[in-house]
């Protein structure tokens, strides 16, 4: 039976943890879960989100993933929402506990909780995204985000009318931070002209909120935006098409959710990662890293609007193109300082398996 927990169901006494957990040390744990035959056991899988799985963005499309490894992998998944560090490692715990192979923290937040509880439970793989922490069964995911954001940068340089770009996030993470750097730096590579307004929205649930950032940097002028503000990303849309800006989708690809206003999306294909990570724990060999993906791996990528292409100019279009085809050859220098790759921090390798995701 496959389950799917949503934020309620970890409303449990904490006594009531304590015992489930000690009745399952004293039981043996994992053997339950052992078929008679010795056969292996079905892959178990976890996934913690800060946000809810409904924003189409960052969220929703790591549950996608989840329902990927349920659906591909035949194994049976679990989904909690998270709020506070405090319910990251109760929850890694509870996991943990309960013998699941393989558990998502699913941020750059989950590191601090991912880093105290995978050692008290070495048979479960922690592994965390946009993250850089490693153990002996602990990841962190780096998705090379800015790749594609420099890309979108590009179009944004070329496609604005008053030289002003906006750039909103739901807080200061670093992945963002980073991203936005990124973004920045390709306006700047076709239109040095360009001049950048940052906001943050403070949390990454209010679509209020997210709206009255947006109008207040359009009434400064600007005219193209690019978020990455979760469900509060909505609200960005709501006030772009309201002031018939344009904007740019993040994580998943949001292009329909305002097909008049937005030009693209940078697109992190978290149901692919999660499945070459997926088939290398159940194949054995997992190995603690930080792992690198971006647009080399097919994972990491811009998807423009077809409905907005005349928006892009031909020849902005080919500076893009050929931005993207040195990034895939690994020869592309301008974000240089930013990501790289080596021995320590290899891409996930797909074992040989009967079928595609």
């Amino acid at each position: 039976m496959f389950l799917s927990i949503d934020r309620s169901a970890r409303q449990f006494a904490r006594a009531g943890v304590v015992a489930a957990t000690a009745l399952l040390v004293a039981c043996g744990g994992g053997d339950k879960d052992r078929p008679a035959d010795g056969a292996a056991p079905k892959l178990r899988v976890a996934l913690l989100t800060p946000g809810p799985i409904s924003d189409k963005s960052w969220n929703g499309s790591a549950y996608e993933g989840l329902l990927r490894l349920r659906d591909s992998l035949g194994a049976e998944v679990s989904h909690i929402q998270t709020k506070t560090p405090a319910e990251f490692e109760e929850n890694f715990r509870q996991y943990g506990a309960q013998n699941y192979r393989l558990v998502f923290g699913h941020g750059f937040e989950f590191q601090d909780a991912a880093s105290r509880v995978a050692p008290s439970y070495p048979n479960t793989i922690y592994v965390v995204t946009s993250g850089r922490v490693t153990g002996q069964n602990l990841a962190g995911v780096a998705f090379l985000f800015e790749e594609a954001s420099y890309q979108a940068g590009m179009i944004a340089g070329s496609a604005t009318r008053t030289n002003k770009l906006g750039l909103i996030a739901g807080t200061e993470l670093p992945p963002v931070k980073a991203s936005f750097e990124a973004f920045t730096r390709g306006a700047k590579s076709v239109n040095p002209k360009v001049e950048v307004i940052t906001s943050y929205v403070g949390n990454w649930d209010d679509v209020s909120a997210g709206k009255e950032q947006a109008l207040a940097q359009l009434a400064r002028g600007v005219d193209v935006i690019f978020q990455n503000a979760d469900a509060a990303g909505l609200g960005v849309f709501q006030a772009v098409k309201e002031k018939k800006a344009l904007a740019f989708g993040t994580n998943a690809n949001q292009n329909a959710i305002a097909p008049d206003v937005i030009l693209g999306s940078v697109v992190i294909d978290l149901p692919k990662a999660f499945m070459l990570i997926g088939r290398e724990v159940q194949s054995g060999a997992f190995q603690g890293r930080v792992i690198h993906l971006g647009i080399k791996d097919d994972v990491v990528r811009l998807e423009l609007n077809d409905a907005l292409a005349d928006r892009i100019s031909a020849a902005t279009r080919a500076a893009v193109d050929s931005v993207g085809a040195e990034l895939k050859a690994g020869t592309f220098r301008a974000l240089a300082d930013m990501i790289g790759r080596d021995s320590a921090t290899t891409p996930a390798t797909a074992p040989a398996a009967p079928s595609k995701p």
